[in-house]
């Protein structure tokens, strides 16, 4: 059994009482995935656990940050969430939910072009009445939240700036309270899929089951950066966690394996590969469960593979954590 993060005890009292919205009002569930276990010829038992199904905004694993992140927002005055994303961004789509159900304007940070008529998360941004202003790249986006948050503050608002994805320590919380959530249904898992790129939801889930002492493996399948990138993000948001929780954040980062898979990026960031479709049709034909080719798809991908080639004990209980992204699907 791995050794508990000393002061875990009072850290997951902390995190039970840190201050959150209620965007995530009753645990997710948690499904066995009996025919697609099946279709895979056997193997371990296969969980998914449907952050798809969260209610809010069209759901998804952004919720259980902005919970986290939002609600410091608010403690700080602000009257506007300023953040950044891809044209098809869910954490756009989910930042300006929350801005429209607080009452806040939403300024969105959008790398790509304008669509003549926006389709999926564009549209659901367009009908939250969010401010979408276009950048050419990713690289010029972190500028252009300066530039937007400095405008606004010139006008007297109080802008509040959210990196991508929400992946901050703050954010990161929501996933470590998820594992709280997590074994309040039952026992835990050997093995937890997930997709992973901004590094938030792995950190948050890594620090969960470090401060309860699981065994349970947390295992990113990347569907853009390489894995040594991803894995040192993930350390730099548990090292951040640590202060919040009343832990050493060291102790925190080094608690857990940081496993990467990045073998199933394909051609490149949102888009389809063989492996993706595969899961894809599984899941939809054997478990009626959507999974979008930018992430989910292909973080499924990488634990069918897994099952194929025995990387994993047939007596193992394996959760696939579906983190949402099936607004995708009509892009």
């Amino acid at each position: 059994m791995p050794e508990t993060i000393p002061g875990a005890r009072t850290a997951i009292e902390r995190l039970r009482t840190h201050p959150a919205l209620p965007l995530v009002a009753a645990p997710t569930p948690i499904h066995e995935l009996a025919r697609l276990r099946a279709a895979l010829g056997g193997g371990p038992r296969l969980l998914v656990k449907r952050d798809d199904a969260i209610p809010f905004g069209f759901g998804g694993n952004k919720v259980r940050k902005l919970a986290f992140v939002a609600a410091q927002a608010v403690a700080d005055g602000a009257d506007t969430l300023v953040t950044t994303g891809g044209v098809q961004s869910n954490h756009a789509r989910v930042t300006a939910a929350v801005a429209a159900t607080l009452g806040m304007r939403c300024v969105l940070i959008a790398n790509g072009t304008r669509q003549e008529r926006p389709t999926a998360n564009a549209l659901l941004d367009a009908l939250l009445g969010a401010d979408v202003r276009y950048v050419s790249s990713r690289e010029e986006r972190n500028a252009a939240i300066d530039d937007a948050a400095a405008r606004l503050e010139r006008e007297g608002r109080r802008p509040f700036r959210i990196p991508l994805g929400a992946s901050t320590p703050l954010g990161a919380l929501g996933f470590a309270r998820a594992v709280d959530e997590m074994l309040d249904q039952g026992p835990a898992p050997d093995v937890i899929y997930h997709a992973s790129s901004s590094a938030g939801t792995q950190a948050g889930l890594l620090a969960g089951c470090a401060l309860h002492g699981l065994a349970t493996r947390v295992v990113g399948v990347s569907p853009d950066d390489p894995a040594a990138s991803i894995a040192g993000r993930v350390r730099d948001v548990l090292q951040g966690m640590g202060p919040l929780l009343g832990v050493d954040g060291a102790a925190l980062a080094g608690a857990r394996p940081i496993e990467i898979d990045d073998a199933f990026i394909g051609d490149g960031y949102g888009v389809p590969s063989d492996a993706s479709r595969e899961a894809q049709q599984l899941a939809a034909r054997n478990e009626a469960v959507f999974v979008d080719h930018t992430y989910t798809a292909k973080a499924l991908a990488g634990l069918i593979a897994a099952v194929h080639a025995g990387r994993i004990p047939t007596d193992a209980t394996v959760m696939f954590w579906h983190t949402g992204g099936q607004v995708g699907l009509f892009a």
